[in-house]
Parts: structure tokens; C-alpha cells; sequence
């Protein structure tokens, strides 16, 4: 059988959306045997995708070219006999595994001038730069190639009930009540939060809309202080950013009825789970990472400074999440069926 490796983007929601490339490889090989080379905080995403054979935790630190740690565990490589490598991240120092390796097939979009160190070079357009989800599902084609890509790829996670409830117990939550997650946080920067008050508005007006729904609050360590900031306007939401493992916040997602997310990690995993989710999107525009699952409703002002795609408002005004109302995000609720208006059934 042939064996391909992907060398994994270091963000979560982008190897979520590197998800359908994997789909097309298997459709191209049903037999491919596929591993994925990623870090360890982003490993778990991986581990949710059927397609993947084995996942390799990268041993190196994150911005570090370590250069004698990548010749070492290149070697470690070549045992493998990998037939293809799909370099996802543009960086020089991902790109130096596969070509040390001695993989003889070596696919990735040209970077950081990769010349040599790839062999199969894809380019893109900065000027109109595809979505992500076609952006790395092109990588299964040739670079030459004109054909249209299907339509329908969408990301696409998996977990299974056991799993489920595992994490419910494991969280002390109530495996017979609905569940309603929010995602507060955003790893690239705050221009990318719904305000902690919004979120502790929302959560306020769904305890009194709709009383039998459990409200958590999901993330990394570097979010428990925003979900702090909610919990102390909103008693009734846990926050459990930090105290979760991401295998489990995946299962915890999975559970969920409705998730209410920044354009982060969390929402693309809610997404490939197909769960309902309320996306709020501020600098970085919709059409490049959507939500892709049956039901989901978008949420972006469109301003005339955005989308800016920086990390910190420019401008110190940060009107567009500010200005997205909680009232907007009960509304999209109610249009998903989450919940209804008082007196309403």
C-alpha cells in the first residue's frame, strides 16, 4: 500500500479545514494510508478524521528551526517509506522534513521560496486568495490543473458516543439536559472577541428563554480569564476553558445543540461536527473560513474598515464585534430553533 504524510498547519481551525484534502487524496486511493506529522496541541483535531492512519506528535518547539532536531527525526522518517508529503504550512522549516526524509514526492505552495526543497510547487494568488477549504484541497491536484474542484467539500470530524460521554461525565454535566456551548476566546488576537459582556448578555437572556439548556464555556488556558469575565456577569454558564483537554472539548462540542463562537479553533471544529452554531466575525471576513454546517448563521457588519485581518483593532474602537448585539445572536438562535421567544413553543 502507499503511504502519504501531511505535515499539519500549527492552528486548529486551519487543519480542520485541511480536512477535505485528505477526502480527496482517499478518493484518488481508497488504499492510501495516510499520517499526519503535527503538533501536539493540534494532534487531537487529527486523531478525529477517519482517513488518518497514525498520528506523529511533532517534537519541536513552536517558531524554532532547530535544524539537527529535523535532520535526526527526518531519519526517523525514511523507515517509513512515505511515497508523497503535503506540506500545508508555507514556511522554509516544514518544507526541510519531507526534503530530508527523502520523500520522493514533495507537494506545497511555494512560500517561502521552497524551490528544491518541493517538487510538486502550487501557486496562489495573494490578490484573490482562495477560501481555506479549496486552498488546501487544491494540493491533491496538479498545480496545471483547470479541472473544477467539487463543491460540496466540507469538513468533516468524527466522534463517537462513547466519547461523548465520557467528556459530559468527566465535565459533571447533565447527560439528559441540552447543552449550549460558547467559545469566547480567539488564539490570534482580541480584534477577533465578541466582548466578555455580550457573551454574559447572551447567556443571561438564554437562562430566562430557555432554562433547561446547561451553559459552558470552552477554551485554552489563555481563555480561562475572558470566561472568567463572563461567569462574573452570567453565574450560570461553567467556564471550562483551560480545564478541558481539546480531545474532550471536541467530544463536549459534539454534544452540544447550538455553539456560539468567534471565528477561532472551536468554531471549526463545530462546524466539521455539523452542530448549529452562531459564528461572529469581525476583522477577518466569512466567505474565507465559514461555518459548513447545515445549520449556521454568520454574523459580520461589514464595515467599512473591515475585514482588517489584524490582531488589535487599529482604529481602538473595535466597532465591529462591539456593535454585533446580543440580540443578534438570540435572534439567529431563535431561527436555528435553539430557542424560542417567551410564550412561544
Amino acid at each position: 500500500m502507499t503511504r502519504a504524510l501531511i505535515i499539519s498547519p500549527n492552528w486548529i481551525g486551519d487543519a480542520v479545514m485541511a480536512q477535505p484534502l485528505l477526502q480527496r487524496l482517499r478518493s484518488q486511493d481508497p488504499q492510501l494510508l495516510i499520517d499526519v506529522l503535527a503538533p501536539a496541541w493540534v494532534a487531537p483535531v487529527w486523531r478525529a478524521m477517519s482517513q488518518v492512519d497514525q498520528v506523529i506528535e511533532a517534537p519541536f518547539r513552536h517558531g524554532a528551526l532547530q535544524l539537527r532536531e529535523r535532520w535526526r527525526f527526518a531519519r526517523q522518517l525514511r523507515t517509513q517509506n512515505y511515497a508523497a508529503a503535503y506540506v500545508l504550512p508555507n514556511t522554509l522549516k516544514f518544507a526541510l522534513i519531507p526534503w530530508l526524509a527523502g520523500i520522493p514526492r514533495r507537494v506545497g505552495y511555494l512560500g517561502e521560496s521552497r524551490y528544491g526543497l518541493l517538487n510538486v510547487v502550487h501557486h496562489h494568488d495573494k490578490k484573490r486568495p482562495l477560501p481555506m477549504v479549496p486552498f488546501y484541497a487544491a494540493l491533491a491536484d496538479d498545480p496545471r490543473s483547470t479541472a473544477e474542484r467539487p463543491a460540496s467539500l466540507r469538513p468533516l470530524l468524527t466522534v463517537t458516543h462513547a466519547q461523548i460521554e465520557q467528556a459530559l461525565t468527566a465535565a459533571q454535566l447533565d447527560c439528559t439536559r441540552p447543552l449550549i456551548v460558547f467559545a469566547p476566546g480567539a488564539e490570534f488576537g482580541s480584534a477577533k472577541r465578541w466582548p466578555p459582556a455580550h457573551f454574559a448578555a447572551l447567556a443571561n437572556q438564554l437562562a430566562a428563554r430557555s432554562p433547561q439548556h446547561q451553559l459552558i464555556i470552552l477554551g485554552s488556558a489563555k481563555d480561562r480569564a475572558v470566561g472568567d469575565e463572563v461567569v462574573a456577569e452570567a453565574a450560570q454558564v461553567r467556564n471550562l476553558a483551560g480545564s478541558t483537554a481539546l480531545t474532550d472539548a471536541i467530544a463536549l462540542i459534539g454534544a452540544a445543540d447550538a455553539v456560539i463562537s468567534n471565528d477561532s479553533g472551536l468554531l471549526h471544529i463545530a462546524s466539521a461536527l455539523n452542530r448549529k452554531i452562531v459564528a461572529l466575525y469581525g476583522p477577518t471576513n466569512p466567505n474565507h473560513a465559514p461555518p459548513f454546517s447545515d445549520v449556521s448563521r454568520s454574523l459580520y457588519l461589514a464595515l467599512d474598515c473591515a475585514p482588517c485581518r489584524q490582531r488589535e483593532c487599529p482604529l481602538g474602537h473595535h466597532r465591529c464585534m462591539q456593535d454585533l448585539t446580543p440580540a443578534m445572536a438570540v435572534q439567529a438562535l431563535r431561527e436555528m430553533t435553539v430557542v424560542f421567544a417567551p410564550g412561544s413553543s
